[in-house]
């Protein structure tokens, strides 16, 4: 019997190297599932910190591969290991658990009630496909690994193409820590493919019970596709497209227009655009104020450079996009900024009369949309005839109260996260935040990708009807060993 293993690729993997990974993971997991708070939290604190160990090396390799600024990646950095700091809290807490106990009411009329208790366990191995726009902090051990590990589950990567070297460093720094912890070797594993049959390989193996996913439409429906084709279907939580509306109410132009214009070209041109939170399509009441902020909003896109996207690809498909934007019925480029060449081509803004066609598509990049309206009875049907969104953003002041009270209904049920008198370009990761939202935001609107609520995408419940003290699990207990936080005849205690 050959020993257990993880793969940790440094080159290509094939089909072969998908079996071994999720071989090894299944059988990681009846150990892993049964750590303790104490030693999951230790092992993704232990994570946190070999990544930190290798910091230097791991943000020059970012730098180079992804074309990204070394201020964005020591961000990243900090936020990666945040991330993982704040599921090794969220796993000593053990909230997540979801502890309910009905105890037995034996002389309930007309029928007794039996003693039910109910905790979250692991779905198993779990399939994390890297992100391309965050090397790190989206990717090898970024929200959706850190999660998935907090939850109890076995980990593959399938490392993004566009930085293999940084997953690659990423990935050695969590098999150490592995190793450190002593558990078993399949507990994390990480491949490396560019083609599509790798990740299809992946995802329909019988041993993945479940997928995380960052990246495009396409890619995302694929492997909602192939999961949902499976004998065993399993989830698949993919954050796709998302154009992210802003809206300005009259009263947010009665101030300094021109900052609040410059302001708006910062998110949408910052980064290359290349945010999932980008602020694509914004919508501007008509009248004299408006104008004041479109010119605004035009000469600071003139001003603007492009900067170099994350891969050739990505630059093709924003030059692709934005030809097609501009070619839609209806659609007047407004300005336009300056490029360094294909793969850093120019930010634009374009104002449309109409959503429809390539004006609700996302373009991948520094391209803005701007759509003029009269008064609040224009406005609504506009919102309500969009997709789903991460975001929405709405500048007001207290003129506006009536206003906003009107728009928040309709964009509750449009997005993941409704914000004010700010931009969704950042996203904080706490306990609070949801990140993700209606189709196709995401495939499944009911969690988020980012902050402690993720966990609950890799859990189920499971309850035990008159278990026997001695064979009940530790989170249901009577003595509540691991002094959880536990509702208990439907009050918490």
């Amino acid at each position: 019997m050959s020993e257990p293993r993880s793969i940790i690729a440094g080159t290509e993997s094939d089909t072969a190297d998908v079996v071994a990974a999720t071989t090894a993971a299944a059988e990681a997991f009846t150990a892993y599932r049964a750590t303790t708070p104490t030693q999951r939290a230790d092992f993704l604190e232990s994570v946190a910190a070999e990544i930190e160990a290798d910091r230097e090396a791991i943000a020059e390799a970012a730098v180079a591969e992804s074309h990204l600024p070394e201020g964005r990646i020591a961000g990243e950095v900090g936020r990666t290991t945040g991330q993982l700091r704040l599921f090794a809290g969220v796993v000593r807490r053990g909230d997540h658990l979801g502890v309910r106990i009905d105890p037995p009411l034996p002389d309930r009329a007309p029928l007794p009630r039996a003693d039910i208790r109910q905790r979250q366990v692991p779905l198993g191995p779990v399939a994390v496909f890297g992100a391309s726009n965050f090397p790190l902090a989206f990717s090898t051990a970024g929200g959706d690994t850190a999660s998935a590990l907090a939850a109890g589950c076995p980990v593959v990567v399938k490392g993004h193409p566009a930085h293999p070297r940084t997953g690659f460093l990423v990935a050695q720094a969590v098999g150490r820590a592995v190793e450190k912890a002593g558990l078993h070797p399949g507990t994390f594993s990480f491949l490396l493919g560019e083609g599509y049959d790798l990740g299809q390989d992946l995802v329909t193996d019988p041993r993945i019970k479940a997928v995380g996913f960052t990246g495009s439409r396409g890619g995302g429906l694929a492997l909602v596709a192939a999961a949902a084709a499976r004998p065993e279907p399993i989830p698949v939580y993919a954050e796709m497209s998302s154009i992210n509306p802003v809206v300005v109410l009259p009263g947010a132009l009665g101030g300094d227009v021109a900052a609040l214009a410059t302001a708006y070209v910062g998110s949408l041109t910052l980064g290359s655009g290349q945010f999932c939170t980008n602020p694509g399509l914004l919508f501007l009441p008509r009248g004299e104020a408006g104008e004041a902020f479109l010119a605004a909003a035009a000469d600071a896109v003139r001003q603007a450079a492009g900067a170099p996207m994350l891969t050739p690809g990505i630059a093709a498909a924003y030059a692709s996009g934005t030809e097609a934007l501009r070619g839609a019925e209806g659609v007047r480029v407004l300005a336009e900024g300056s490029a360094a060449g294909s793969e850093a081509p120019a930010p634009q803004l374009v104002e449309a009369d109409a959503l429809a066609g390539p004006v609700v598509d996302e373009v991948f990049g520094a391209s803005g949309v701007v759509v003029r309206y009269d008064d609040l009875d224009d406005l609504l049907p506009h919102l309500e005839r969009l997709e789903g969104q991460l975001t929405a953003t709405v500048h007001a002041t207290d003129a506006d109260t009536e206003a906003a009270r009107a728009l928040l209904p309709v964009l509750e049920l449009k997005v993941g996260r409704i914000l004010f008198n700010g931009w969704p370009t950042g996203v904080e990761v706490g306990h609070a935040m949801v990140h993700g939202g209606p189709f196709p935001a995401t495939s499944d609107s009911r969690s988020t990708s980012v902050g402690s609520l993720a966990i609950e995408r890799f859990q189920r419940p499971v309850a035990y009807q008159d278990v026997p003290a001695g064979v009940l699990p530790e989170a249901v207990r009577d003595d509540n060993p691991w002094s959880l936080r536990r509702r208990v005849d439907g009050e918490l205690e």
